[in-house]
């Protein structure tokens, strides 16, 4: 196995947490990249745990080894199309999950997450490690 891949939250908690079959995709994939979305929700996570202080430095360990995608126009254009696709099927999506399934789709990326959701974006390839 090989392949281009965005993680999602879920994911990088489950490296965090060192989940073998989670590391052990990771070092066979060709790149793999993290979205400022997903970096923000773990700073958030971060912030309501009782370590503060040791979360947010694995975190900001994490951002500093891995690519980090921020948005851009043209991932606000994909937004605003998958956002629309989704509420004209009554399907909604948690909002940072739009924004993270759109960067996937700018940037050409698997998107490897667990949450059965962003089977309903079209176009988007979705691995669940």
């Amino acid at each position: 196995m090989s392949g281009r891949y965005l993680l999602d939250t879920n994911i990088v908690i489950a490296l965090f947490a060192d989940e073998l079959a989670v590391k052990d995709r990771l070092g066979e994939a060709e790149e793999v990249f993290v979205s400022s979305i997903v970096l923000g929700e773990l700073y958030y996570g971060a912030r309501r745990s009782t370590r503060v202080a040791e979360n947010t430095a694995r975190i900001d360990d994490f951002a500093a080894r891995n690519v980090v995608l921020g948005c851009d126009t043209e991932t606000a254009r994909r937004y605003g199309e998958v956002k629309e696709r989704l509420r004209q099927k009554g399907r909604p999506v948690p909002e940072n999950d739009v924004w993270i399934a759109a960067m996937a789709l700018r940037n050409d990326l698997t998107l490897v997450a667990r949450d059965a959701h962003f089977r309903e974006v079209e176009g988007l390839r979705v691995e669940a490690w």
